[in-house]
């Protein structure tokens, strides 16, 4: 692993308790706010000094307690890009981008340097300061400088929660082509799921200071143990695609998930790209036998892996679903499981509607290697 830490931190009431691996691309720090992500990466950045732990980045040691060793933060090769982008008012952008060599050993070049400008598509905002640049530009403009200072891992701060869904669809894809073009050790935190669902190689889910668990977000999200620790309208299942097909006059495209096909929102992805598609559970919906003409178009045939309550102890009950390949969450009532006599290896079709399926449940999928 190009990052491994194990430490322990107490601050007043709180105690932060984790350990958490990370290789080449993003990895997702996924939790309620005081869950400790923001301390979990301030301790990787040098900005707190854990009571006892280790963190280790490409092989090189930054801390470890126990032999009296803890490099400062400018020693580090870390990159830290907080929710407020913090650029110099006085400074063009130009400036604020170079300002990040300063605090690097090995910084990158100017060769280097345009092509960042290149990535993050910030030619045109070169001359302009700060208070001339939209919240999205601001945000784009401190991953820049960050990344000056060519760091080893780069720590992302919640950088989307003060944008809209406008400025959140406008810098989603430059971390993408950062993960992708990059050999970086990405860590980003963040609560909104589908920022997780579209970026995360591995997700981290932390609650109260721990670590909840650790995986593949394909699977994290699909366990009934888990689903949980979402928030009600964040709990479902991501799944992982491929584009078959465009159904222009209709405005949908295909999308093969391990054999099952997906009706999904026009995109404008090539025959064959890799798509993850979130699907959220209370959009699914569950039937036995014969379900004759519906609107609903996704029919998904699956078996009944497991049943279990909803930890709101609302009424509410989580099954997972076996559909070959891939597994789903349905969120369903109790009278719902009664009335079809649902327990394990029961035969359903899940119904998904089209319209549940909105671009912010979709995400180009780095594993396949298409873009």
């Amino acid at each position: 692993m190009m990052l491994s830490l194990d430490l322990s931190h107490t601050t007043g009431a709180f105690t932060l308790e984790a350990r958490v691996e990370a290789g080449a691309g993003i990895t997702v720090l996924f939790g309620p706010s005081g869950s400790g992500k923001t301390s979990l990466i301030n301790a990787v950045a040098g900005l707190i000094r854990p009571d006892r732990g280790r963190v280790v980045v490409k092989g090189r040691v930054l801390v470890d307690t126990q032999a009296g060793i803890f490099l400062p933060p400018w020693q580090r090769g870390v990159g830290l890009v907080f929710q407020e982008a913090r650029l110099f008012p006085h400074l063009d952008v130009r400036a604020n981008l170079l300002y990040g060599r300063r605090w690097s050993a090995d910084p990158a070049t100017d060769g280097d340097v345009a092509r960042l400008v290149d990535l993050l598509d910030l030619g045109p905002l070169l001359g302009r300061r700060p208070r001339h640049l939209s919240g999205g530009e601001r945000s784009r403009v401190a991953l820049g400088r960050a990344l000056v200072a060519r760091p080893d891992v780069l720590l992302l701060d919640e950088p989307l929660a003060s944008l809209d869904a406008a400025r959140k669809a406008e810098i989603l894809p430059h971390v993408e082509r950062l993960r992708d073009e990059r050999e970086l050790v990405i860590i980003y935190v963040t609560h909104a799921i589908e920022e997780a669902a579209r970026l995360a190689d591995t997700l981290v889910l932390m609650e109260g200071g721990a670590v909840v668990a650790s995986g593949p977000i394909e699977v994290l999200t699909a366990r009934l143990d888990l689903v949980g620790r979402f928030p009600a309208d964040q709990a479902g299942a991501v799944l992982t695609g491929r584009v078959v097909a465009h159904h222009a006059g209709e405005g949908l495209t295909e999308v093969d998930v391990h054999g099952a096909r997906l009706l999904v929102p026009r995109t404008a992805d090539a025959l064959g790209a890799g798509l993850r598609v979130r699907i959220a559970a209370r959009d699914v919906s569950l039937g036995r036998g014969p379900l004759g003409r519906l609107s609903m178009l996704n029919r998904i045939e699956a078996s009944v892996l497991a049943i279990a309550p909803h930890l709101a102890d609302d009424g509410m009950v989580d099954v997972a679903l076996s559909a070959g390949g891939f597994t789903l969450v349905a969120r369903v009532t109790r009278r719902a499981v009664a009335e079809l006599d649902l327990q394990p290896g029961v035969a359903v079709t899940a119904l998904v509607k089209s319209v549940a399926l909105d671009r912010r449940s979709l995400a180009r999928d780095q594993a396949t290697g298409q873009t």
